[in-house]
Parts: structure tokens; sequence; C-alpha cells
């Protein structure tokens, strides 16, 4: 990455049109091709959680922008691009081709007085932090995990929290797209339709290959991390929201209790201080997996939180935004309007206890800014709030997403284009506003459907 970044020094201080007129279509990435022709290879992909998999015809690791174009003229049927498998629904299986991007990745232009940046689409988002450090940016938000590529992550609609923040999909400021017939096309603002469709596009509008975000000046945060009754921290949570640059918490199944997170800007020396109380970390508080009663697991529960420490870090921006998340997990998420978000978490964490259902794994609930992306989980004019249920992936997740699912239907939910969900055309096309203009888009650019695997043909209402 660094080396990367280094090589590309000479394209700093570019302007956003630059990006668009650049020479980079010809030659971007294509120094490091030793071969024009992607080479493919016939074998297995597996998501991160393990419980998604396919057996490609072809798969093809891209070095070039001229290999993926040729790719495209040569072959026919179905190719899905693939970023780094975090995604949980199954965006990705096809028997046809799957195209890997990796190799597209780093720094490839940036501009420090409009505080942009451009980066190769498969890049990433953990692996940008330091590079963009050492040029004086920043970016605004993070996702809870930042394994993912900046394709893949803006592709779905990946946010972070915070009420003034958007998803990292409203941050694009331009991005380039392969079509499936292998037409370049350099999108920004100034397209429109194109660019709202093109922001969130679940990968099927083509292959995005760079992508450029609005960044900031490089900065620090403060993270603390406590617990408190999660009903007080839900009945003044557009308060707390609004008082702190970041804010969440974490909903604690057969407990009273959160996790709550808060993250401001800070000028304080880096480092990090724990503040006891008995031996109790907030580690401990995140698996709380008793075999017991459900009012067994109530009293167990809420006395290790009452007990927790609190933890406070200052650090860089790009090493507190975002977690490190090692154990494998399956996870639904839906955005529901910020006015029912906390009732809805109360219903489902009422769920859980009156079924009895056997999980350990806290919720999560986050507000994200208002933003125009069509298929943004925060589309619209008003502020959205995300809810997330989780299971580890060793277990089997459907018993409990089936139960939970309806809850967020009731109080008007979207899901997470990433993330596991069990609606179709019918649902959506009700949900996002603009879907079928999508939908337009979507065939205008690709008429004979060779972007799209069997969910999405069932998302977008495709029988053929």
């Amino acid at each position: 990455m660094k080396n990367s970044y280094l090589q590309r020094q000479a394209y700093k201080n570019l302007t956003r049109r630059s990006f668009l007129a650049s020479s980079l279509r010809a030659a971007l990435f294509g120094a490091y091709a030793i071969n024009s022709t992607a080479m493919a290879q016939s074998t297995p992909w597996r998501n991160w959680s393990g419980g998604l998999s396919c057996q490609p015809q072809g798969r093809y690791d891209i070095s070039g922008e001229d290999q993926l174009v040729e790719l495209l003229k040569r072959t026919t049927g179905p190719i899905r691009p693939v970023g780094s498998g975090h995604s949980f629904s199954p965006l990705v299986p096809t028997d046809g081709h799957l195209v890997v991007t990796d190799q597209l990745n780093g720094i490839l232009e940036y501009d420090n007085k409009s505080m942009e940046a451009t980066f190769g689409a498969g890049s990433r988002l953990g692996d940008l932090g330091a590079p963009l450090n050492e040029i004086g940016q920043g970016m605004l938000n993070l996702p809870d995990i930042d394994r993912q590529t900046v394709a893949g992550a803006t592709a779905t609609g990946t946010h972070g929290t915070g009420l003034n923040f958007n998803s990292l999909s409203g941050y694009i400021t331009a991005l380039r797209l392969i079509t499936p017939n292998g037409d370049i096309k350099d999108i920004d603002a100034s397209d429109g339709d194109l660019f709202d469709a093109a922001r969130v596009n679940v990968g099927a509008l083509g292959v995005v290959t760079q992508i450029r975000m609005q960044n900031r000046a490089a900065y620090k945060l403060k993270k603390r991390e406590w617990t408190a009754p999660t009903e007080d921290i839900l009945a003044n949570f557009d308060e707390l929201a609004a008082g702190h640059r970041h804010f969440e918490i974490f909903p604690l199944v057969y407990s009273d209790f959160s996790l709550v997170l808060q993250i401001d800007e800070s000028e304080e020396p880096i480092g990090q201080t724990i503040i006891p109380a008995e031996e109790v970390t907030l580690a401990d508080l995140r698996p709380l997996g008793i075999d017991a009663a459900p009012a067994e697991k109530l009293a167990m529960n809420n006395a290790l939180a009452m007990n927790a420490q609190v933890s406070e870090a200052v650090d860089l921006s790009y090493k507190l935004l975002s977690n490190v998340r090692s154990n494998p997990f399956n996870e639904m998420e839906y955005s529901v309007p910020a006015e029912v978000g906390a009732d809805c978490v109360r219903e489902i964490l009422k769920t859980i206890y009156d079924k009895a259902i056997d999980v350990a794994f806290p919720l999560e609930y986050r507000y994200v800014k208002p933003e125009s992306p069509w298929l943004s989980m925060a589309y619209g004019d008003e502020p959205h709030a995300t809810i997330s249920i989780h299971r580890t992936a060793r277990e089997d997740y459907r018993p409990y997403f089936d139960i939970i699912e309806p809850i967020f239907w009731k109080y008007g939910g979207r899901p997470h284009w990433g993330k596991i969900h069990s609606l179709g055309h019918t649902e959506l096309s009700q949900l996002y506003p603009r879907y079928e203009d999508f939908i337009a888009i979507r065939e205008s650019l690709d008429p004979n459907g060779r972007m799209l695997n069997e969910h999405l043909k069932k998302l977008f209402n495709v029988y053929v």
C-alpha cells in the first residue's frame, strides 16, 4: 500500500475533473499487468462467515482495467464482481464468472484542497487509513468492520454511526464503472440520476474500478465505552446522538443494560485508559452466553454489566472508528425511521426474552444521516436508525432471524443489501421510492442481465 501511494505522488493536487478526464483510462493499473489477458481459474469461492459458497466457471484476478474490458468483451454469460467476501446476503454466488479486483488498490490520486482521494476499487478500507494519514487526510466515517473493499462497501450502502454522517456511499464524489459490454463510464454528480443509482449499485450495473471520495484533514478521536441501562439510553438517544460525533449502543440480550460507545474529536495525547470496576471487562459482556432460564440469565447478566470497566482511548481516527471482529458471524440489519427505532429495539429484546431464544450476541443500534443514493438504507429526508442482529457462524441463524425479521417489517424497515434478508421485488419497490428507476438504469446498462445472479433476479423481478 505504501509503495502504491509513493508511486503515485505525481498525481497529487489533481482536480475532480482531472479524475474524470485523466489518462488513467488507458493506463490505470495496466503498468503492473504482465499479461493483458486475465487468466481464468475455476476455484471455489466462500464468504467470510462460511455461509455462502459457489463454484464459478472462471475466476479472474484483474490487475488492470484493460484486462477487465477485454474479459467483458470476449466472455459471455453471468459475471459477478467480488470483494472481500464480507457480505452475508448472496450477492456474489454464481456459476458464471467471478471478477476479483484485489489488485486494483491504493491511493491513485488526491487533492488536499478539496480533501478528496481516489482509490482503487479493491482497496480494503482498513488499508487506507495509514497512507491517507501520510498525505494529511482522513475518511469522514468508517463502518464497524473495515476489512471490506471500497467498492463492496459502497455497493451495499455500508455505514458507520453518527447523526451527522452519511454512509460511505454518500461521500462518493466520482467513480469509474466498466459496463457489462466493456464501455468505460466516468460518473459524478453532473450525471444526475446515474450518479445516484451508481453510488449504491449492488454490483448490478457493471464493475467499479475506482472511487473518488470526500475526506477531511487527518484528525484524532477519543472513544469511550461503558455500560448503562438500556431504557435510559433509548429514552434519551436523540439527545445523546446529537451531542457526540459518533454514538451507538449494543443492547445486551437477557439484560437491562447496553454497552455504550461515544466518539468525539480530541487533541489529547494518544493513549488508552481503563477505569476499573470489579474484575469485569467490556470484553466479558460481548458473549454473555449463560445456559440458564431467561430470568436467571437476566440476573446474572445485569450483575456483570453493572460491574463493567469503563474504557477510554485516544488515537488517529481510522484506528478507533472500526473494530477487529475475528470470530465469523452472520448478520441481519434493517434501517427504520429514527423516530420508531427505540420501539423496534424494545420489541426485539422483549421477543428474545419472551420466546427464550438461545442467543448471546448483543444487538447493534446506530443512526445514519439522510442521503440521496437511491438504494441507500437512509435514502430520503429523515434520519434512519439501523438495527443489527447476529449469530455466530457455527450456529444456524435461520430460526432466530425468521422470528425477528417481521418486527423490522412492522416498523417500515429497509434491509442492508449486504446482509441477510428475505425480501423480493414487491416489498423492496415499496420501501425504496426510486427502486423502479434504479431497475430502469440497470436494464439500460445491462439489457442481457449479465451482472445478475439468482438473488439479484429476485430483487429486480427478472425471470429469464
